[in-house]
């Protein structure tokens, strides 16, 4: 993958197109638009700002990552992993600090991809990125509440923080609108049942529906999307944001945390896709489609954008099988701005929160949660559990960077744990293929083996090597070391220091390539001398035996 050519994928299919393909790739294009319609709207209403973001966002983004990307069916748009972030972003920093960290973000995905750094996403544990996209499903839940039971706060209520949320739905409980809940239950009851239904049209789209005439026709008292935002059913027009060196400082982390998730995202859609189809991405690209969607996105008005797997696999279930099927789901998406966004003020708000509930449900993964609770590791489970609280009670932020320190920390203990030193005692033809009876070992001469990646989390075991008064050679086999680090290197200098003040050779046997490098590069093979480095343990029990 690292060698895959930095190309869209748009301009590998047209090669072999032809109107048949075009013809699957219109009718779900139009399908994912239909789909995407309600969900960009209830995503923007989520993440702090206007339901035209929403659209703007799916329209921009949608449009750049479907003709730069490296995959054949991709729909990017806005997703509900970033609802949280782009809300508390709005909420302390404004549309101006959003729109600034999504272009930071960009460049950052743009640079990524460039410098071939797509595969370098797959290092980042199954378990954080379970742990934070649960937790972000839960704080997407706790964030509807208010809207799906009707509550009302007072004003100044701080809603910023997941635990601010839940704080003021406990105290603001006393103002539940039944006629809300009871529009919140019919549109989420509807989602369920309806794909029993059909699977063409999506439930969202028929809870909006059934949602707009219960309240214009019932005469319910329930907040619609026209009671709390303004509706502009116009085109995206072009604004740069302002620029400067105190509010980019601001936002910069901000910028790497939508960059990191929306590359993680985006290549996890990819790799579902792929499994679909029966095809290969290329993640470099779709890194660089991810950079420039994202930047045009935030020059367009718009939100942090991303590959939506939902959205992704309604594509390839309907029969889009090129970009071209991205570019028509985002047109229509055009004309449905300019020709329905005035009625998207009758939209209920408990519809809204009812069609996120959903969203939340299917994005958990809860199945996937509890199977590894039962049987992951313990340390895998500590690093789910711990990335999954961090996310809810304090930020996706705060979740990755602690969920990835401590999953490198417990690697390397788990590492550590695999790495030895031991000291000959007798020789088992059974377990070591080198020979076939007992070694011949002289009084004067100790032999250690080491197995196992040695690095500074197990270096330490080098200096427990001893020699006897009587030692005048001390051979290290090192068949089982694949790696050392500049570490374990210092530990061998120190081995050496020590051996050589008590007047005792060293001698390597069968030194693999990575660790001989590494002592050839810091001088240590010219130091302790070439001719003691050698490839089986019988030549360097020999070359030991000699030393006298």
């Amino acid at each position: 993958m690292e060698n895959e050519k930095l190309k869209p994928m748009l301009f590998t299919v047209l090669k072999g197109y032809n109107g048949k393909q075009f013809a699957q790739d219109l009718v779900s294009g139009i399908i994912v638009a239909i789909i995407a319609l309600p969900l960009s709207i209830a995503l923007a209403l989520a993440s702090g700002v206007g339901p035209e973001e929403g659209l703007y966002t799916a329209i921009v983004a949608g449009f750049i990552i479907s003709f730069l990307g490296g995959s054949r069916v991709q729909i990017a748009g806005p997703t509900a992993a970033f609802a949280t972030i782009v809300a508390g972003i709005v909420a302390t920093k404004g549309m101006e600090g959003l729109a600034l960290a999504t272009v930071f973000a960009g460049i950052l995905l743009i640079l990524m991809g460039v410098f071939k750094l797509g595969s370098l996403i797959k290092f980042i544990p199954y378990t954080i990125t379970t742990g934070f996209t649960a937790g972000i499903a839960v704080t997407i839940l706790i964030g509807q509440i208010k809207d799906f039971l009707g509550l009302t706060y007072p004003a100044g209520t701080a809603t910023v923080e997941t635990m601010d949320k839940i704080e003021a739905i406990g105290k603001n409980i006393g103002t539940l609108n039944y006629q809300a809940l009871i529009v919140g239950v019919v549109c989420l009851v509807i989602q369920i049942v309806w794909p029993k239904i059909s699977s063409k049209i999506p439930g969202s789209l028929i809870a909006v529906i059934v949602g707009i005439f219960m309240v214009k026709f019932l005469g319910l008292h329930v907040n619609t999307i026209g009671d709390l935002y303004v509706i502009k059913g116009q085109l995206p027009a072009f604004r740069l944001p302002a620029i400067s060196y105190p509010l980019l400082k601001d936002v910069a982390g901000d910028g790497f945390t939508i960059a990191i998730l929306a590359a993680i995202e985006s290549l996890l859609s990819c790799v579902v896709a792929d499994s679909m189809i029966d095809s290969k991405h290329r993640s470099n690209m779709e890194l660089v489609a991810q950079g420039a969607g994202n930047i045009g996105s935030a020059l367009f008005g718009g939100i942090p954008a991303t590959g939506a797997i939902a959205r992704t696999a309604a594509n390839i279930k309907n029969g889009g099988r090129t970009p071209i099927a991205g570019m028509i789901h985002s047109i229509c998406l055009v004309l449905v701005l300019v020709v329905l966004m005035p009625y998207a003020a009758l939209i209920p708000m408990p519809t809204i929160a009812a069609i996120l509930f959903m969203v939340a449900y299917n994005m958990c993964q809860w199945r996937t949660f509890v199977h590894l609770v039962k049987t992951a590791p313990k340390s895998d489970i500590l690093v789910l559990v711990l990335t999954f609280v961090l996310t809810v009670v304090f930020d996706l932020v705060v979740a990755i960077e602690i969920g990835m320190v401590l999953a490198c920390l417990l690697f390397m203990k788990r590492m550590s744990e695999e790495s030895r030193v031991r000291g000959w005692k007798y020789f088992d033809p059974e377990d070591d293929p080198d020979g076939t009876d007992l070694k011949d070992i002289p009084k004067h001469v100790r032999v250690y083996e080491i197995s196992g990646p040695m690095f500074f989390g197990d270096a330490e075991q080098i200096a427990e090597i001893s020699i006897k008064d009587f030692t005048k050679a001390l051979v290290i086999r090192m068949r089982g070391v694949p790696a050392i680090d500049a570490t374990a290197m210092h530990s061998f200098e120190q081995l050496y220091d020590r051996c050589k003040k008590n007047g005792v050779q060293l001698v390597f046997s069968h030194v693999n390539e990575q660790p001989m490098n590494t002592m050839k590069k810091d001088g240590f093979v010219e130091l302790v001398g070439s001719e003691n480095f050698l490839p089986h343990i019988d030549e360097a029990l020999k070359r030991a035996a000699e030393i006298q």
